[in-house]
């Protein structure tokens, strides 16, 4: 199933790729409990979801290939080790949290507040990590001031 995706503004898109053990097991919690939208389901399982101005991209893991020789793609294994996580950035947390909470979305902790933000993280079905938060900064801006510039 493929749905008429616009093409970006831009001559650059990032997706963010996840390998799952159960592709529609993740598919459904990308789209029922965050709010994503099927954008394809392809052959083998190849699911991309929109999720705001991004895409999941969905797929079952696998071993080497001609243009990743020594790769092998894999769920996580020990959650208590993370090298990467997806980043969504909320403008209402406590809204969210509430909302995805009752989908079924299992948070590790209740929102925590930081010196420039309010975040917490949970976990999709293979166990890949979510931080969620939202930007305190007095400006109100999604950007403090401080942080560097492009």
């Amino acid at each position: 199933m493929a749905e008429t995706t616009p093409p970006p503004a831009e001559d650059l898109v990032l997706a963010h790729f996840i390998v799952s053990d159960d592709v529609e097991r993740s598919r459904r919690f990308y789209t029922d409990v965050l709010g994503g939208r099927l954008a394809y389901s392809g052959p083998g399982g190849l699911t991309y979801v929109a999720l705001a101005n991004s895409w999941i991209i969905i797929n079952v893991g696998g071993g080497p290939t001609d243009d990743k020789p020594e790769v092998t793609l894999e769920t996580p294994r020990d959650l208590d080790r993370v090298s990467s996580f997806l980043n969504i950035r909320v403008r209402d947390i406590h809204t969210v949290y509430a909302e995805w909470s009752a989908r079924g979305a299992q948070f590790l902790t209740p929102p925590k507040q930081h010196q420039y933000e309010i975040r917490c993280y949970l976990r999709d079905p293979d166990g890949h990590l979510i931080e969620v938060g939202q930007t305190t900064d007095p400006t109100g801006d999604w950007s403090p001031a401080h942080w560097p510039s492009e």
